[in-house]
């Protein structure tokens, strides 16, 4: 069975991740979905996964041995650490569209989140504006955080392969 490289694993990791940052835009700027602060999290969790999957994908190997470089395993780690934080975000906010009597609303972690200074450089994709409890319409059957509680799991296991992995 022929196995896919770490590289290309890392590269297909950042650039989906990208994508889903795209697709949240979209949503955003186009759908007219305003992120509340639990997504905004889910953002800064993909964008973190997209930063290190990249950055270890083009870390070529420190020697010609078959041993990963300590970039792409600190990398990977790092990529893995994101994706269960992003998980726990996701996990939250399901558990929190599915019990309509609570709500994150206009509370201090969207006060904080807001004054963070990637939400006052880039307000159109870290600016928290929306209410947690905000039912839009599904896709393909999934809200929004329940596909991206999917994907951080994919996420979490593609790293969780990359770190278990021994080369032979």
């Amino acid at each position: 069975m022929n196995k896919i490289s770490p590289r290309l694993l890392l590269t297909l990791i950042g650039l989906s991740a990208l994508g889903l940052l795209a697709m949240a835009l979209y949503s955003q700027h186009v759908g007219h979905m305003l992120p509340c602060p639990l997504c905004v999290l889910q953002r800064y969790a993909f964008a973190c996964i997209a930063l290190f999957a990249l950055t270890g994908a083009s870390r070529a190997d420190a020697d010609h041995t078959r041993r990963p470089s300590a970039v792409r395993q600190a990398s990977t780690g790092l990529g893995l650490l994101a994706a269960l934080a992003g998980g726990g975000v996701a996990v939250y906010q399901v558990w929190l569209m599915a019990h309509p009597s609570f709500s994150c609303g206009i509370d201090p972690m969207e006060t904080s989140l807001n004054t963070i200074i990637t939400a006052r450089w880039l307000p159109w994709i870290f600016k928290a504006d929306g209410l947690c409890s905000t039912e839009y319409p599904p896709l393909l059957g999934l809200s929004f955080p329940q596909w991206a509680l999917v994907w951080f799991v994919i996420y979490a296991l593609a790293h969780i392969y990359l770190l278990a992995r021994r080369r032979k």
